[in-house]
């Protein structure tokens, strides 16, 4: 503390900013009282009887509570690039991101993780990065890069890295892989988050004893106590295409749990949605109407989050503490009046933050080797097999297995009941083709195509005839990476993505209502309104969530690790 900030802890001087009257929410002791926050030098000078300041922000009648904290997200997944990503975040109340930008990096490598990093060194948020583990997620699949650890180290001490990302391969840590081992022993001192779908039993005991910290992968209350119960710190998880935060939190107020190992994060969370309710705030305001107690809400959203990821003088109003503060208008609907970064706000200097443009090698990513009609020709399910189908759970990114007789295949996407999903390797012009067939998507008849496709990010397209399909596939290698939607043969929309084939550099104001748009031709065409099209289509590669999914090199039992 210097003497600036000594000074107006003792009343001597004026603070930069004086919030008054306000209703300070207490994170550290559960407590909500009546008291004036003055703040200098980007620092919580005091909490009390001040009435001195350079900017006085009258609170009557409000609350004041600490930053909210996203303790897992992947900003490549709004399709925005870092710094209109966080104008969204800073607008709702997120004022620290913990980021896993694993979706550039296995497209881009080590290249991709810079430039993240780059693009938010000098905004005002604070901006951590967990280094991707799993590049590419499991060896089931082509990505752009393969990221060891002797690649992670390069990466292990620059500024904003926090530790390491997801550890999604679960089969390579309880096999003892050396490759993986080498990683956590890597980050053995850091934060190491992970990714344990429907792991139990002693298989999750192993995996946590190799150093897991986190996990927010968890659908049911019984998986996340289990979880608890064995050290781990759970990220409830409410995105756009994953809502597990409804039976978490019932199942922790039913059970009266202690939530001090409990926080918030998104994952992956379209930027419209970020638009329309905000991020963190949202998961507090649900998690209050479902019954948690308001005081133990936030906690979650702030100081829980500090302290799972190990963040000195973050997530609490308190003397010494970063002046990153809210003001609100009540605790139920949580909306920001103001919003302070170190004591400034922080949506005004961001508009003066200068835009870092990416290296123009992180462009022109898509590169499909040739392929004609036939690739996608339902011909090739042949009458005398049955065959899996990956089939769509609404509101979660886990699938069911069904199947379906070869002689159906042909009626069923003549009926849209049943579409064929295809996965296009799109970083070496390998010729690799994946072809499966998915139930629950509803498009009626066309294609919907997509290069943000979980987790190597190669060429995924949905349809129910072979002709749009390779007119989806053909528009995006056009564009070089994006969203296309294809009906009779002709593009009905396009939105391009050309960084990495992942985000776009539209400020927010033109991308939104184009992912708007676009996402309601998908509904008119027959996808339902309770499935995000373009994200939930994006999931249907990860070979890491169970149970099927599809990949460049086929269908995939993701439960067994084995294909099908």
């Amino acid at each position: 503390m210097n003497d600036r900030i000594r000074a107006v802890a003792l009343g001597n001087d004026p603070a930069d900013l004086l919030i008054k009257n306000g209703r300070v929410v207490d994170v550290l002791t559960g407590e909500i009282y009546e008291a004036n926050v003055a703040i200098a030098d980007g620092v919580i000078a005091g909490v009390g009887d001040y009435c001195e300041g350079k900017r006085i922000v009258d609170a009557t009648g409000k609350y004041i509570l600490p930053g909210f904290i996203n303790t897992h997200c992947h900003v490549e997944s709004s399709m925005a690039t870092p710094q209109n990503y966080c104008a969204e975040e800073l607008r709702w109340g997120v004022t620290t991101l913990i980021t896993d930008p694993h979706e550039i990096a296995n497209v881009a490598g080590a290249k991709g993780v810079k430039y993240m990093l780059e693009a938010t060194r000098n905004l005002p948020v604070n901006y951590y990065v967990q280094v991707p583990s799993c590049v590419p997620a499991t060896p089931f699949e082509h990505a752009g890069c393969v990221m060891d650890a002797d690649a992670m180290a390069e990466l292990i001490n620059l500024d904003g890295v926090l530790g390491l990302g997801e550890m999604m391969n679960v089969p390579g840590v309880l096999g003892n892989a050396p490759d993986v081992l080498a990683k956590l022993e890597l980050f053995k001192d850091k934060i190491i988050d992970g990714h344990a779908p429907i792991v139990s039993g002693k298989a999750l005991q192993a995996y946590v004893a190799s150093g897991i910290d986190t996990d927010h992968e968890s659908i049911s209350w019984a998986e996340a106590k289990e979880k608890l119960r064995a050290g781990v710190a759970i990220l409830v998880r409410e995105g756009s295409a994953s809502r597990n935060l409804t039976a978490l939190i019932q199942g922790a107020v039913a059970d009266r749990i202690d939530t001090t190992r409990m926080a918030f994060c998104t994952d992956d969370k379209h930027l419209a949605d970020i638009r329309h309710e905000g991020t963190i705030r949202y998961g507090v305001k649900e998690a209050i109407a479902l019954g948690l107690e308001p005081i133990r809400a936030i906690q979650m959203a702030t100081i829980n989050a500090a302290k799972i990821f190990g963040l000195r003088k973050l997530g609490a109003i308190a003397p010494g503490w970063q002046a990153d503060v809210l003001v609100v208008d009540d605790l139920s609907n949580l909306k920001p009046e103001f919003v302070f970064h170190k004591g400034e706000d922080p949506l005004a200097k961001l508009e003066a933050a200068p835009i870092v443009v990416p290296d123009e090698s992180l462009s022109g990513s898509v590169h499909v080797a040739d392929f004609t009609e036939k690739a996608f020709d339902p011909a090739q399910f042949t009458e005398d097999k049955t065959y899996p189908v990956i089939e769509i759970l609404p509101g979660q990114i886990f699938t069911e297995r069904g199947s379906v007789n070869g002689k159906d295949v042909a009626r069923l996407l003549d009926e849209g009941k049943v579409c064929m999903l295809a996965v296009l390797e799109r970083h070496h012009a390998t010729g690799n083709i994946g072809i499966g067939l998915l139930r629950g998507y509803g498009l009626e008849k066309g294609a919907a195509a997509t290069t943000v496709a979980h987790d190597s990010h190669n060429l995924l397209v949905a349809g129910t005839n072979s002709r749009d399909m390779y007119v989806a596939a053909q528009e995006l290698i056009r564009v070089q990476g994006g969203y296309t939607l294809v009906r009779d043969g002709e593009v009905v929309d396009t939105l391009p993505l050309p960084i990495c084939g992942l985000m776009s550099d539209a400020p927010a104001e033109e991308l939104i209502p184009r992912l708007d748009e676009i996402t309601a031709k998908a509904w008119a065409m027959g996808v339902p309104r309770d499935i995000d099209a373009f994200i939930t289509l994006s999931f249907m590669a990860l070979p890491v969530i169970p149970k099927l999914r599809v990949t460049d090199m086929g269908v995939f039992d993701a439960e067994n690790f084995k294909f099908i």
